[in-house]
């Protein structure tokens, strides 16, 4: 998970999909998706890569100092528990992670570097260790809030394009820790659907260990997602080969 240097092995170009804008489907769907029902247990009581595919295009509410601010999720991370050295439960429980053990549905929210949030949606069942780093999403509520918030960030597409970044953008700290996303001050809600083919699966980005492993997961062509480091291997999710994709 995000939380040292982000130092990140460049691999050889391949597959790389074109940048094309995400479908006129989606961009119509994600407008009516913005006051939809939470997200329910079961939905996180699955596969964290499956979690991960799924999760792009819901939507992301924060309540805080009587103020919402809400994003649709464009990039994603899926970190899969003891068995993966980039994931905080390889550590063991501690008092820092104890909340990533479950239940599912749950927030996740750690401190990098003594001074950014993230945030993570808890995954599969109590006590696993697993769950789905939310990257960097399009802010659709609240956006006057967050450029506050962000203050001296010109271009809104970059409000919330990092781990970090929109934690601040949507007011999420320490106090969300351990708290249920179905309810209460931080939600998620369900959003537009995304097709595969508007999804792309890369490594995953800012850490030192498995950094090969294929289990980021961004919308294609959007404008929200964070920069990775030049010349990462990417592969479109629709056409990638059968190991990369997220089991069911």
């Amino acid at each position: 998970m995000a939380g040292g240097p982000e130092r990140e092995r460049r691999l050889s170009p391949r597959n790389v999909p074109e940048r094309r804008a995400p479908s006129a489907a989606f961009a119509f769907r994600a407008r009516r998706s913005r006051f939809e029902a939470p997200l329910p247990t079961s939905f996180f009581e699955r596969p964290t890569e499956r979690v991960a595919r799924d999760l792009l295009g819901a939507i992301l509410s924060c309540h805080a100092n009587g103020t919402v601010t809400s994003g649709r999720i464009v990039e994603v991370e899926a970190y899969l528990g003891p068995g993966d050295p980039a994931c905080h439960a390889a550590a063991g429980i501690t008092k820092r992670n104890r909340h990533l053990h479950g239940p599912p549905g749950t927030a996740y929210v750690y401190r990098i570097y003594g001074m950014h949030w993230c945030v993570n949606a808890v995954t599969r069942e109590v006590g696993h260790g697993s769950a789905v780093l939310i990257r960097a999403l399009e802010v659709v509520d609240g956006l006057e809030i967050a450029r506050e918030r962000r203050r001296g960030v010109v271009r809104d597409r970059d409000l919330a394009n990092g781990p970090g970044k929109l934690c601040q953008a949507l007011g999420i700290t320490g106090m969300h820790d351990g708290l249920r996303l179905d309810r209460g001050s931080l939600q998620l809600r369900q959003g537009a659907p995304v097709s595969d083919d508007d999804v792309v699966v890369s490594p995953r980005i800012g850490i030192s260990k498995a950094i090969d492993w294929p289990l980021r997961y961004f919308v294609r062509g959007s404008a929200n997602v964070s920069r990775p480091p030049q010349r990462l291997e990417e592969w479109p999710l629709a056409t990638a080969p059968k190991a990369l994709r997220p089991s069911s």
